[in-house]
């Protein structure tokens, strides 16, 4: 049997910085993943710094870009609340005033709509006929996905859930 090939190392600065642009042209990234990334294709720390500058400089990477594309996509996609958002951009090694404008860009209405459709969903699949139960697990679950106690507390309220 064939041993797997192991991956040929890039120490070439310009075949570096094409295929990092490539990489950043496919999808928002945050500087970290494409620090980690050039890593990972075995370039040199001087190499690496150099060719970010070099992105940043030609708006391949633009890590106000990256969180609020992040923010938006978190909350649309998967459901997440500002909490859990948060937790990820900290996680990418997004700056906090550059977490706080991705969070502000989020339109409150969205936001809202997001809650109260999951929680609407949630209700739907909880079998619980005690009603502060019920009400119990509703907040835990939009809770676990990162939503603030004070506007679950109000979509439950509002919406009769």
């Amino acid at each position: 049997m064939d041993e797997p090939k192991a991956r040929k190392k890039i120490t070439d600065p310009k075949t570096g910085l094409a295929k990092a642009e490539h990489y950043c042209a496919y999808q928002e990234r945050s500087q970290q993943e494409v620090r980690d990334k050039l890593y990972e294709w075995g370039l040199y720390p001087q190499d690496i710094e150099q060719i970010i500058s070099q992105l940043i400089a030609t708006n391949f990477l633009n890590e106000e870009r990256f969180a609020k594309a992040y923010a938006q996509g978190k909350l649309n996609q998967k459901g997440w609340g500002k909490i859990k958002i948060k937790q990820g951009l900290k996680l990418k090694r997004v700056s906090d005033p550059l977490i706080k404008k991705a969070l502000l860009s989020l339109d409150l209405d969205d936001y809202l709509a997001v809650l109260k459709k999951i929680l609407e969903k949630k209700r739907r699949l909880v079998t619980e006929k005690d009603a502060f139960k019920r009400h119990y697990k509703l907040k835990q679950y939009a809770l676990s996905r990162g939503f603030e106690m004070d506007l679950i507390l109000d979509v439950l309220k509002t919406n009769d859930l």
